[in-house]
C-alpha cells in the first residue's frame, strides 16, 4: 500500500502545491517569452534579466511553476548530460570535453546561485556514488571509469567493494565509482526559489496559461505564443517545455515524453542509517540498464526511483503524477534489495513524470534568428544541471554574444523526428523489455554485458 499516489510529487507534500499565480491578462508584447516554467524557463529568465535589467521577459506556464520535471526528479544535480559519446564521435574529442568541463562547472554554479539568492533547497554537495551489484555491472562501472578519467584523473574514484560499502551499504555491491561532482537537492524548493527571484527580478511568470502553439516570424510579423487568454508577441520566443514539448502544435515527435516514477519511504530510525550508512547524502545509482537512481532526503527517507511504464501511446503525459500499482511493486523490489533492513519500511507516497528524449538522445539547445524561435532541452533525465547551463547559453543567443558557451557542440544540433505511431510506442516499448531481460541474464550470474543490451542500445539510438 501507498499512502499518497500522484498529487504531483512528494517533494511538495510538505509545503502543499503551489497555488497558481496570475494568468496572462491578455495579449502582450515583449522582449522574449519563455514557453515553460521549469528549471530551464526560468534559469533562462533570470540569466537574461540579470544581464539586460530592462529586458522584458515573459513566462509562460500552463499549470504552476514546477509542475513537471522539475518538481517531480530524483534531486541530483550533477555533472552528467546527455549525448557526449555522440557529441564525441560527431564533433571530435575536444568539443565532447568542452561540454564536460562547462557541466562540471554549472554544478558549482546551482549551489552559488541558490546561496547567493537564498534559496534553501536541502543541497548538500556529497557527490555521486554508482555501484555495481553483479560482474556485467562491474565490467561497465570499470569501463565508465576508464571514460571519465579520459576527462581528467581527477574526475572519479574507482571504488572497491568495502570502500563503496563505507559510503553506502548497498546489500550485493561489488564495487563502486564516486565523483565529487553532484549534490542532493530538494527539487521542488529550488523551483519554487527560482521562481520568486525571477518574478522579485521583475519578470512577468503567468501560470495557469496554457499555450498551444508556437509561430515562428516572418517578414511581416514577429513570432508569438498563442494562449487562450491571447497572444504575447516577442522579438524571440523561446520553448523550455522538456518532456511536455508533444503536445504542442507540430511538435508530436520532435521529443518523446518518457516516464520516470519514484516512491518515498516514511523516515527511517537511526538504526538503519546506523547500518545502512549514507552519511555523505550522496546521490546513489547502479549499472543495471533499467537503472535505479535515490537520495536519503532532510528528513530521512529514501527516495528512489526507476523506469516504470516508459512510454503512453501517442505521446501522452500523465494526470499529475499518479503512477501504476505495478511500477510500486517494482520499485519497491529495488528497494527491498538494495537495503533489506528497509524492506518494512512504509511507502509514504509514489509520483511519476515525463523526462524530454530526442532520438539520438542527446540534449540541444538552439537560436533561429530568421524565426526568432528558440529551444533548448532533450535532457533524457540529466536536466537539473544541465538546465542551467542551457540557460546561460540561450542568455548568449539572445543577446548575440559570441562565448565559449555558444560554441558548445549541443548548440544547433540537429536531430530527426522520432517515427510515427505505433512504431514509436512498439519501439520504446520492445527497447525497455531488451534492458528488462539482460538485467535478468546478467542478475543470473552472465560475467558480461548481455548481447540483449547491447542490440537494444544500437536500435534505439542510444550509442
Amino acid at each position: 500500500m501507498v499512502a499518497v499516489n500522484g498529487e504531483v510529487s512528494f517533494w511538495y507534500a510538505a509545503s502543499g502545491l503551489p497555488e497558481p499565480g496570475p494568468a496572462l491578462p491578455g495579449s502582450a508584447d515583449v522582449d522574449v517569452c519563455i514557453v515553460g516554467g521549469g528549471y530551464t524557463g526560468l534559469w533562462t529568465a533570470y540569466y537574461l534579466k540579470k544581464a539586460e535589467p530592462s529586458l522584458r521577459i515573459a513566462v509562460l506556464e500552463r499549470r504552476f511553476c514546477g509542475y513537471g520535471a522539475s518538481g517531480r526528479n530524483g534531486g541530483w544535480l550533477y555533472n552528467g548530460f546527455a549525448g557526449r559519446g555522440a557529441f564525441a564521435k560527431r564533433y571530435g574529442p575536444g568539443a565532447a570535453a568542452a561540454m564536460q568541463r562547462a557541466m562540471d562547472e554549472a554544478v558549482g554554479e546551482v549551489v552559488d546561485v541558490a546561496a547567493a539568492e537564498r534559496i534553501d533547497a536541502h543541497i548538500v554537495r556529497g557527490g555521486v556514488l554508482e555501484v555495481a551489484r553483479n560482474r556485467a555491472q562491474l565490467e561497465r562501472l570499470k569501463a565508465f571509469a576508464a571514460a571519465e578519467r579520459a576527462y581528467g584523473e581527477e574526475r572519479v574514484e574507482l571504488l572497491g567493494a568495502k570502500e563503496a560499502a563505507d559510503r553506502i551499504a548497498v546489500a550485493g555491491a561489488l564495487g563502486g565509482t564516486w565523483t565529487p561532482y553532484g549534490a542532493r537537492i530538494q527539487p521542488a524548493e529550488l523551483v519554487r526559489g527560482l521562481a520568486r527571484v525571477v518574478r522579485d527580478l521583475g519578470v512577468a511568470v503567468h501560470e495557469g496559461t496554457a499555450v498551444t502553439a508556437i509561430l515562428p516570424g516572418t517578414a511581416y510579423a514577429r513570432p508569438r505564443a498563442v494562449t487562450p487568454q491571447g497572444t504575447v508577441t516577442a522579438e524571440y520566443v523561446l520553448r523550455a517545455t522538456e518532456g511536455f514539448t508533444a503536445g504542442l502544435r507540430g511538435e508530436r515527435r520532435t521529443w518523446l515524453p518518457m516516464n520516470s516514477a519514484m516512491i518515498a519511504t516514511e523516515p527511517l530510525p537511526p538504526a538503519f542509517w546506523a547500518e545502512a550508512g549514507w552519511q555523505g547524502r550522496e546521490v546513489l545509482g547502479d549499472f543495471a540498464h533499467a537503472y535505479m537512481y535515490a537520495q536519503r532526503t532532510a528528513d530521512d527517507r529514501i527516495a528512489l526511483g526507476g523506469r516504470g511504464v516508459p512510454y503512453r501511446f501517442g505521446s501522452r503525459t500523465d494526470a499529475d503524477g499518479g503512477t501504476q500499482v505495478e511500477t510500486v511493486r517494482q520499485l519497491r523490489q529495488i528497494l527491498n534489495r538494495f537495503f533489506p533492513a528497509a524492506a518494512s519500511a512504509r511507502i509514504d507516497h509514489a509520483w511519476a513524470g515525463v523526462l524530454g528524449v530526442p532520438r539520438d538522445w542527446c540534449a540541444t539547445v538552439e537560436l533561429d534568428r530568421a524565426s526568432g524561435l528558440g529551444w533548448a532541452g532533450g535532457y533524457v533525465g540529466s536536466g537539473v544541471t544541465t538546465t542551467n547551463l542551457a540557460g546561460r547559453t540561450l542568455r548568449d543567443l539572445v543577446l548575440g554574444r559570441d562565448t565559449g558557451l555558444t560554441g558548445l557542440p549541443w548548440v544547433g544540433h540537429t536531430v530527426r523526428r522520432w517515427e510515427p505511431e505505433p512504431l514509436r510506442w512498439i519501439g520504446v516499448h520492445a527497447m525497455y523489455a531488451a534492458y528488462h531481460a539482460a538485467d535478468r541474464q546478467e542478475a543470473g550470474g552472465r560475467a558480461t554485458t548481455s548481447p540483449i543490451a547491447r542490440v537494444a542500445d544500437v536500435v534505439s539510438g542510444r550509442w
